[in-house]
């Protein structure tokens, strides 16, 4: 079983305008609500793919009611905390040419939200992933992650960590399975320009020696490299495609990880999905469907 976990999840608003004005009323030519969060795009995605998972995180008020809604009715597993008082956070995209965003901070999580989930993640097991994704909300302790795998350590979870900085970096004492940084963070980790195969693969695995298993980096339009547990290198190109959208092509690549090293085992199997994943949903307007990946991963050997 697969859980992810979105600390900060969202709606977000998208209102297309011919041309933002600032001297008058904008209307909008034609709107769309799609729910957010990069631990909720690997659950999506680990679905479409026939993966077992649950979506858990913090939701709240009538925004988090209609969120779960939403994911329910594309067959996603939830398993959220709803919270004592606020709202699920709604993001404002307003597309004219150029893309204004608008992202809310989110609604208060108290201590008690904390302990429940804590409480809760008790319930997984060995031999289980937990996929923890993305920044944490500026009101919620900087410790929330390492508190999460401190709680699992020993206990045969295998953890995945998409995340940046700091919050990365001291969560490697806990052995993380998988992190997944891109080339520019990865740099940014240890102040250095990663542009060649052997830089990154040097760093990769400086963060293996501070504890990491299994490091895989996503290299843009080169595609990605893996250093796995086993002192493997493994590269792959992308599949020739048109960049369509950016928006949760990490977090597709994850589940794809994820997915194909539950099925085969294979960590070279793992990194194909993987980045067949992240490249498809990049060709697609929206994350990447089940046909959209198989023929991404078709093209891509």
């Amino acid at each position: 079983m697969v859980y992810t976990i979105t600390l900060n999840p969202a709606l977000d608003y998208v209102m297309y305008v011919d041309k933002l004005r600032f001297d008058d009323i904008n209307r909008a030519t034609k709107e769309a609500i799609f729910y957010g969060g990069k631990g909720i795009n690997v659950s999506v995605i680990l679905t479409r793919l026939g993966i077992d998972n649950a979506a858990m995180g913090f939701v709240g008020g009538f925004t988090g009611r209609k969120l779960e809604d939403m994911l329910k009715a594309d067959n996603i597993v939830c398993d959220f905390d709803y919270l004592e008082t606020g709202n699920t956070r709604i993001n404002v995209k307003v597309k004219a040419g150029d893309e204004l965003d608008i992202n809310a901070n989110g609604p208060d999580i108290s201590s008690t939200d904390i302990d429940h989930l804590l409480k809760k993640i008790d319930r997984i097991r060995e031999g289980d992933y937990l996929v923890l994704a993305g920044s944490i909300p500026k009101n919620l302790p900087e410790d929330i992650y390492e508190r999460i795998l401190q709680k699992l350590e020993g206990r045969g979870v295998h953890c995945i960590v998409d995340a940046t900085g700091d919050l990365l970096l001291n969560v490697l004492k806990y052995r993380p399975f998988l992190i997944k940084p891109n080339h520019h963070e990865l740099g940014d980790l240890f102040g250095v320009e990663t542009d060649t195969t052997e830089k990154i693969v040097t760093y990769a695995r400086k963060l293996q020696e501070m504890g990491a298993r299994n490091v895989l980096i996503s290299w843009a339009e080169k595609g990605a490299v893996l250093v796995d547990e086993e002192g493997q290198v493994h590269t792959i190109g992308n599949a020739p495609g048109t960049l369509v959208n950016s928006v949760g092509c990490g977090d597709s690549m994850v589940a794809g990880f994820v997915a194909g090293y539950l099925e085969k085992h294979d960590y070279g199997y793992a990194l194909r999905l993987g980045t067949a994943c992240g490249n498809a949903t990049a060709f697609s307007p929206e994350l990447a469907t089940k046909e959209e990946i198989e023929a991404a991963l078709a093209m891509n050997v």
